[in-house]
């Protein structure tokens, strides 16, 4: 409005100009809290004036009542409002209260009273029902009603605090609960809101539960024996017997370790036998099942079977009880007769306090040691070699002997090879050449007779491949040969057959020179003189002598010899090997005249000036 004009309706103005109408913020935070504030500009942003009324101005004003005429009356401010879940939080009346319960099926009681604590919130009016738990008492207790408001009746409405009341009835739920006493602070609020409170009632107990915490009456002990007596005192309780069954006199028999057990409670005995793991047994743990077992019979009838007897008290005359087992005893139950060597701690307090027994010093049945019987080997039969036959002796399964594989890669494919003689008084083999090789990587031998075209012999293998003893050795220890055994003109025994060695391979020499520190000197030098001919030979041939002028040679003293009909080469070639007594293959000139000679072969004298070396044997 404007200035001077009332704020009345049809005297309001309005600023066409004017375009913001907001509010000024009145609400604020300080240190957290939510705050009220006066509003620092008017609506639109207009300015205030200064003169505006204070909060408490028109809070004075709104208290001040009609004009008097001694001024006007001040009214008190009202008082500050609190909502009901405030006044009342945390405020809880507690009523304690009991309930009876119908049993129909219970031979012993009709009914039951059970003790419930009633809990009412007065902050929402809430109601909830809470049992104590008893133990061992077989029912469901707890929380019974969980907390929420109770209808009262059909209507809707609610139950309130000023219904409850100590000595009244309160159904809720189709149950009857009967409240009896309440805490101080329920008596304290409903006296102080004009409730008078009435007296409260003694607390009715279950009638069940008190007739269980009575005392039983002690049972009067008989006189004699009472097994029930017995099974009370003696219940859960085991005397304990470690003890071997002896059952050696069986085919397959065997120290058995078992455990006896005496049950004290019905004096019967059960026998378990103890298995190892892989002890090649069905793993049966009861050998006896539990049983009174007799230990003297009453005389009874012979003929009739005693497997199809019952036995009763009437049949025996003595069972078993605790003082027939003792530690080193021996005891025959069912036939089979266990001793008894060691107990447990509870069996040795128990025979200590009944029997006053103080001496439990268990027997030692461990199986002693079996002499060891040192193992025979028998003589070797001559099939295959020692070793492999001895794997025979030594496991049910022969595995093949071990090698050395080492030895093996560090000398494949190295052979050494001879030629050797057969010594023998037969004058066919005289002749025979065979080639023994030795393969260094298992110190095996192998002989081969080369094929000879119309010698009536077939060659072929003549030994595979295999170790040779040295002749002398036994059996347990066999002494086999080695490449320091092999010299030129030395004798090797191969299974009874005698060879002599009267010539190597060039690589035989060449391996000895290059492990000559592995081998005796005289083998080394005995293969080096052997091929010391040779070098010389080959050293004349290469000095100078061309290669085409000597196979010229042989071939015309060839041409010479076909000349003369009949000629026998082969008493020819034994002549030449006859006079060469060192095996050097060359004969002198003497001497080759000599045998030309005998055997009248024309010498040409041309061809002998040619032949101014040594001859050569195998030259016919």
């Amino acid at each position: 409005p404007g200035t001077g004009m009332p704020f009345l309706p049809g005297c309001a103005m309005k600023d066409p100009t004017k375009t913001s109408f907001h509010r000024c913020q009145t609400l604020d935070f300080k240190n957290g809290y939510a705050f009220s504030r006066l509003p620092r500009e008017g609506v639109g942003g207009d300015t205030l004036f200064a003169n505006q009324l204070s909060q408490d101005e028109l809070d004075d004003i709104c208290t001040k009542g009609a004009t008097l005429t001694y001024g006007q009356v001040k009214r008190p401010a009202p008082s500050r409002f609190t909502p009901a879940f405030v006044a009342y939080d945390k405020k809880v009346l507690k009523f304690d209260a009991y309930f009876m319960e119908e049993v129909a099926l219970s031979p012993e009681e009709n009914y039951r009273i059970r003790q419930v604590g009633i809990y009412y919130y007065l902050e929402d009016d809430s109601m909830c029902i809470i049992e104590p738990k008893v133990k061992n008492s077989g029912l469901l207790q707890g929380k019974l009603m969980r907390r929420h408001r109770v209808p009262k009746n059909e209507l809707g409405d609610y139950y309130h605090w000023k219904d409850l009341n100590l000595g009244i009835d309160l159904t809720m739920y189709g149950r009857t609960y009967r409240l009896v006493n309440c805490d101080s602070f329920t008596k304290v609020f409903l006296e102080s809101q004009g409730i008078v409170v009435n007296p409260p009632e003694e607390l009715v107990s279950d009638p069940y539960t008190e007739q269980r915490r009575t005392p039983v009456q002690k049972r009067i002990v008989p006189a004699g024996p009472d097994p029930f007596r017995q099974f009370l005192t003696y219940d859960t309780k085991v005397l304990r017997f470690y003890a071997i069954w002896d059952d050696t006199n069986c085919a397959f028999g065997d120290h058995h370790p078992c455990i006896i057990h005496y049950f004290l409670a019905d004096d019967t005995v059960e026998v378990r036998e103890v298995h190892k793991r892989n002890d090649g047994r069905d793993p049966f743990p009861v050998l006896m099942r539990r049983q009174r077992l007799p230990k003297i019979f009453v005389d009874k009838n012979k003929n009739f079977p005693s497997c199809v007897l019952e036995i009763t008290d009437h049949e025996v005359q003595e069972w078993y009880s605790p003082k027939d087992f003792a530690i080193g005893k021996t005891v025959t139950l069912n036939g089979r007769t266990f001793l008894i060597y060691d107990c447990d701690k509870f069996t040795q307090d128990f025979y200590r306090e009944k029997y006053g027994i103080t001496d439990f010093q268990p027997v030692d049945v461990d199986k002693k040691p079996l002499e060891k019987v040192p193992q025979v080997i028998p003589p070797y039969n001559g099939f295959g070699i020692p070793e492999d036959s001895l794997q025979n002796c030594l496991s049910l399964f022969p595995k093949p002997p071990r090698k050395d594989i080492v030895k093996m890669l560090e000398n494949n494919l190295k052979v050494l090879r001879y030629q050797v003689a057969l010594e023998s008084p037969v004058p066919e083999d005289k002749n025979r050449r065979f080639i023994l090789s030795y393969f260094l990587s298992d110190d095996t031998i192998g002989i081969y007779e080369p094929p000879v075209k119309n010698s009536g012999i077939t060659g072929g293998k003549y030994l595979k491949r295999t170790k040779v003893t040295k002749p002398g050795s036994t059996p347990e220890n066999p002494i086999y040969y080695e490449p320091s055994d092999f010299t030129i003109g030395s004798t090797i025994e191969v299974f009874g057959h005698r060879f002599i060695i009267i010539d190597a391979d060039e690589y035989v020499l060449n391996y000895l020179e290059r492990n000559a520190e592995c081998y005796p000197a005289a083998t080394v030098q005995s293969i080096r003189d052997h091929f010391l001919p040779r070098k010389v030979v080959v050293e004349t041939a290469s000095s100078g002598f061309p290669k085409k002028d000597l196979d010229d040679l042989i071939v015309e003293v060839q041409k010479e010899l076909k000349l003369q009909e009949p000629f026998n080469t082969r008493q020819f070639h034994e002549t030449f090997h006859h006079f060469d007594k060192e095996g050097s293959g060359f004969l002198d000139k003497t001497r080759f005249l000599t045998i030309c000679d005998r055997f009248n072969i024309p010498s040409s004298t041309i061809l002998l000036k040619k032949v101014r070396w040594k001859g050569c044997c195998t030259c016919g």
